[in-house]
């Protein structure tokens, strides 16, 4: 470790600080459909959508019908990116000529783009056209980007309304959302990317010849769009099968930078948000003190672990840190620190192989994901499903103070805290269980490249990251096969809508309740004795649930990299 790698994660939270409040403000003038600078250019485009799909934004929705409506939309868009995907090769903007995407592979797909997931089995730049690409792959980065915000949206009304049978319009929010937020900073931000060296072209190709003289062909492609809303959108598929990793997509030490700033931009500033939505930013900033904390801590460890190297190869002459699977234009502090945010906040962009980090660098990533998008989380994702362990600690509070829970003016009874309940055993349900059955069958066996806890940990990696909705790998699972790529897009849809639903009941029940005033017997959940609350109900149900996992994976591999022993 050096201390130019502290200072640089110290510049990356300090700046990410410093933009919390200025993004929480637009996103709060978004939520409550307030009139921005943009409106004056983009106005007319919002109420014209309105008129041509018969939509009235002011119709207010109940949990149930903003739902249905959302799951619907969802449900079509992942039939159509099925369908652009199967008749590839007889579409347009296909300059290398690929052929339609198989079954399987579709599927997976398909169901991985729609859940903000964006898994990817295959190599973009040898499997995909441009329009699929396009028109299959980025449009779905800005919907469920949009998605997952317009879905925090409701559930800050739940607790922020008084008596209320609905919880907002789900055309409105997706509207505004993609329209004054997403599509204006992608803009800007692809240009950026432009200007850095990462190609925007319709060209599919092109030959040029290496300082050896020998004649080589790089895939090209409208990258830098894709590129955009891949990293603010927190969806993280690559248009390179390298993904961040490729100097296409991530030129420079500054890209690279600007990249994990903005993985992270909205999730902070919704934290923000949601405190002036409940009418007292406090509560904002200890949720996100809680989840910063958690981050903080993971990157400590990574970067510590990833910094000391591999003992075995220490033993053989090869000193320094662990430069394995890792980029010498990031080095160790920008691969450590990426691999952290991209999994604290469910992105799945890569900079580095997590397969080739140490065994506990490695845990870190794994864990982030298994905690449940609560480390800052995916955009819109990350800030529900925090609240939904803020529902389970402030009922172990009133359990302790002898009273009915409370948060943020709303009593938490029975029925909110079964159905946060839920939604929270639906990670490890999903994900111990579909590991259960890779692990045991001889399809599942087949697809991890190493044996031993690193293959286990490759098949555990694998369904935490679908079931999470992050999208990485350990990247030597061979997950091209009719069992993973059917398996993984089921263990995908359930692990994004099967906590959505539970979730957004929670808020049609919080917001038909009345505001009931603090008293001098109410549990604080403003300061650092909620913080560490919170911090503590995360990282017990989180660690509980999934230290046998992890035993059996990382922390045995642990163990005998220190012994020497290889697999």
């Amino acid at each position: 470790m050096t201390l130019q790698g502290w200072l640089l994660i110290a510049a990356f939270v300090a700046v990410l600080l410093a933009l919390t409040k200025p993004m929480g403000l637009w996103l709060h003038a978004l939520y409550e459909g307030h009139r921005t600078p943009l409106h004056s250019v983009l106005g007319p485009v919002e109420r014209g959508f309105y008129r041509l799909s018969g939509i009235d934004p002011d119709e207010d929705q109940s949990w149930r019908r903003y739902a249905v409506h959302m799951l619907v939309f969802n449900a079509a868009l992942l039939a159509l990116t099925y369908l652009v995907l199967r008749a590839q090769g007889l579409l347009p903007l296909n300059p290398l000529g690929y052929g339609a995407v198989s079954e399987p592979l579709a599927f997976n797909t398909a169901v991985s783009f729609t859940t903000n997931t964006n898994w990817q089995s295959y190599g973009g730049e040898s499997t995909m056209s441009n329009l699929s690409q396009m028109l299959g792959l980025t449009i779905h980065n800005f919907l469920s980007a949009a998605t997952g915000i317009a879905l925090a949206f409701a559930f800050f009304r739940g607790f922020a309304r008084r008596s209320a049978t609905g919880i907002g319009n789900f055309w409105a929010d997706m509207t505004r959302v993609t329209l004054y937020l997403l599509l204006p900073i992608c803009v800007v931000y692809a240009l950026f990317l432009i200007a850095s060296g990462v190609p925007q072209t319709l060209a599919g190709s092109v030959d040029v010849s290496t300082l050896e003289g020998i004649r080589q062909t790089l895939a090209l492609g409208p990258v830098a769009s894709q590129e955009a809303i891949k990293m603010l959108g927190t969806n993280g598929g690559g248009f390179f099968n390298a993904n961040s990793a490729h100097p296409f997509e991530n030129p420079n030490a500054l890209t690279n930078l600007v990249q994990m700033l903005s993985i992270f931009v909205i999730g902070f500033g919704l934290t923000w948000t949601f405190g002036k939505a409940v009418g007292n930013t406090r509560q904002g900033w200890a949720i996100l003190a809680a989840m910063l904390t958690i981050f903080l801590v993971g990157t400590a460890v990574t970067y510590s672990q990833e910094a000391a190297g591999n003992p075995i190869l220490h033993s053989l002459g090869a000193a320094g840190g662990n430069m394995e699977g890792k980029d010498v234009r990031f080095g160790v502090v920008g691969s450590a620190l990426f691999s952290v945010v991209t999994t604290a906040a469910s992105c799945g962009a890569v900079n580095a192989m997590h397969d080739s980090f140490t065994a506990l660098g490695g845990l870190i990533p794994l864990f982030n994901i298994q905690l449940g998008e609560v480390v800052i989380g995916g955009v819109g994702a990350g800030i529900y499903g925090f609240l939904l362990f803020a529902i389970l600690a402030v009922f172990v509070a009133g359990l302790m103070v002898g009273r009915t829970p409370e948060y943020v003016g709303k009593k938490i009874e029975g029925r909110e805290v079964k159905l946060a309940v839920l939604a929270i055993a639906v990670l490890p349900l999903m994900i111990l269980g579909f590991t259960a059955i890779a692990s045991v069958t001889e399809a599942g066996l087949a697809g991890p490249l190493n044996k031993g806890p690193h293959g286990f940990s490759e098949i555990l990696y694998a369904f935490t990251s679908a079931v999470g909705n992050n999208g990485s790998a350990f990247a030597g699972l061979s997950a091209n096969t009719p069992f993973y790529n059917g398996l993984l897009g089921v263990a995908m849809w359930v692990g994004r809508f099967f906590i959505i639903i539970p979730m957004l009941a929670v808020a049609g029940s919080l917001a038909a309740k009345k505001h009931t005033p603090a008293t001098a017997g109410s549990f604080p959940t403003t300061g650092p004795l909620w913080t560490g609350l919170l911090i503590g109900i995360v990282l017990i149900v989180g660690g509980l649930t999934f230290l046998p996992g992890l035993a059996l994976g990382p922390i045995a591999d642990h163990f005998a990299m220190i012994r020497g022993q290889l697999f």
